[in-house]
């Protein structure tokens, strides 16, 4: 009966194994990969469901159809509630089994469509990101197609977005992951070394230049080479960019001699390019060169419940880091976490929570243990009122509006002695919510007691 399944199967463009035994299918099964299984319950040396039960248990991938006799079919339906995908009852036409078979395999390539659909959907970290939404979803998946090319990346963002990591993660997801990945930031060096850090210099080439010097572009050779805020570059730098990217080969500064490298490149700006472009401060034809996989990294405020998931991350790390005993956030300091618009994105996240932990202990976080402008009262000064220094004049209305006008001293000593109130009279921890100096709060009490207004 082997022999004439296997016949019925012969025009069909599937490759077929068979066993004797459930001993010998399940050696198949653990061998290698089998998409479906036509599977008798009479075995000679053991039930068929133990198959069954065995490729359920262990989560092999394959659709399982069950061979029964009629007078067997209530076993076969008992078969499918414990995961079989469908059953076939003897004796049976080729037609029949055919499109059975091809019925189980649709079923078995639609499920894992469904499950990389799913694992892509569901990825709460990535390369050393932090957070599942469909913003960073998005990301994920631009990373992952680009990796596997040479084309280079253009990575957007606002600063703190994490730019630089969406760069490490293009590395490490390439051919390329065990080569150097080497970052340079185009606006942290002065415009007279830039072209020495990518190219580096021979011996004598300037004051200072002592030995030859290998550049960015030489250690990066054989992995990826990251050009951080691109649009910084000075212009005539960019002409020898443009080359270097077109040709692969460079000069180190005051050598003569033509040097090859393999190198990928990655690059980004917390400008808009094209504008960059348009106002003449960045050459077009070196913008068409690099922006040819463009990435943009969405702010914090666009990624749904990330702040979230990223701030508690934080929170775990800090708390362990600190000694302290932190585990959650209160919803009344979730809600002002959410609620927060987060212009300096993930590091104003982590500076946050970081200032959260060190100033503070307990089991949650509170709104008032968060920094301003996040604690409830401290995103404007409120009026208090003041026992010590000159009294502030009560100004006469005025019809040009400037009557609302108070002195500096005035607006200033009300936020201190706010922030010292809120902090239940401790000034180190006001100073350090305030970002000032212990030292500067005493000084400027001593002032105001003295009747002296410092500004």
């Amino acid at each position: 009966m082997s022999a004439l399944y296997q016949e019925y199967l012969h025009d069909e463009p599937w490759t077929v194994v068979s066993a004797e035994t459930g001993a010998g299918a399940l050696e198949i099964l653990r061998s290698r990969p089998v998409q479906a299984v036509l599977l008798d319950i009479r075995l000679p040396d053991m039930d068929g469901l133990d198959i069954l039960r065995t490729v359920i248990q262990d989560g092999l991938e394959c659709s399982v159809v069950v061979m029964t006799a009629h007078g067997s079919v209530n076993t076969a339906v008992a078969a499918m509630r414990d995961g079989a995908f469908d059953f076939i009852v003897k004796p049976f036409q080729p037609e029949r089994l055919v499109i059975t078979l091809r019925n189980a395999l649709e079923h078995q390539r639609l499920h894992r469509i469904v499950a990389t659909f799913k694992e892509d959907l569901d990825r709460q970290q990535y390369c050393g990101f932090i957070g599942g939404s469909l913003a960073m979803q998005a990301v994920y998946r631009i990373i992952d197609q680009a990796a596997k090319s040479r084309a280079t990346v253009f990575v957007t963002g606002e600063s703190g977005t994490g730019k630089e990591l969406c760069a490490e993660a293009v590395h490490r997801r390439s051919p390329r992951a065990a080569g150097p990945f080497v970052a340079i930031n185009c606006g942290a060096i002065p415009k007279d070394l830039m072209e020495s850090e990518i190219f580096g210099h021979v011996r004598g080439a300037f004051t200072g230049a002592t030995a030859d010097r290998d550049g960015a572009a030489s250690r990066a050779d054989g992995g990826t080479l990251f050009l951080d805020e691109v649009c910084e570059m000075d212009l005539a730098l960019q002409i020898k960019l443009l080359r270097f990217i077109q040709t692969g080969t460079f000069q180190r500064v005051g050598g003569s001699r033509l040097e090859q490298v393999d190198v990928r490149f990655v690059c980004a700006t917390n400008r808009d390019p094209l504008k960059e472009v348009e106002a003449g401060r960045f050459r077009e034809d070196l913008f068409y060169r690099l922006h040819v996989i463009p990435v943009h990294m969405p702010p914090l405020r666009d990624r749904d419940d990330d702040v979230l998931i990223v701030a508690n991350r934080f929170l775990a790390d800090f708390s362990k880091e600190e000694g302290k005993g932190f585990q959650r956030f209160s919803p009344a300091a979730e809600a002002a976490l959410r609620a927060y618009d987060w212009p300096g994105n993930i590091r104003q996240l982590q500076n946050v929570v970081r200032n959260a932990v060190v100033l503070n202990d307990g089991e949650a976080v509170e709104p008032a243990m968060l920094p301003p402008p996040l604690s409830p009262g401290m995103a404007a000064p409120v009026p208090a009122a003041t026992a010590a220094g000159p009294a502030p004049v009560a100004a006469a209305p005025r019809a040009d509006g400037l009557s609302v006008i108070r002195p500096l001293w005035v607006v200033e000593k009300e936020t201190i002695e706010r922030a010292i109130d809120l902090c239940g009279g401790n000034i180190p921890k006001a100073a350090a919510l305030l970002g000032i100096s212990p030292s500067t709060i005493y000084r400027k009490k001593i002032s105001w007691e003295s009747g002296l207004a410092e500004v």
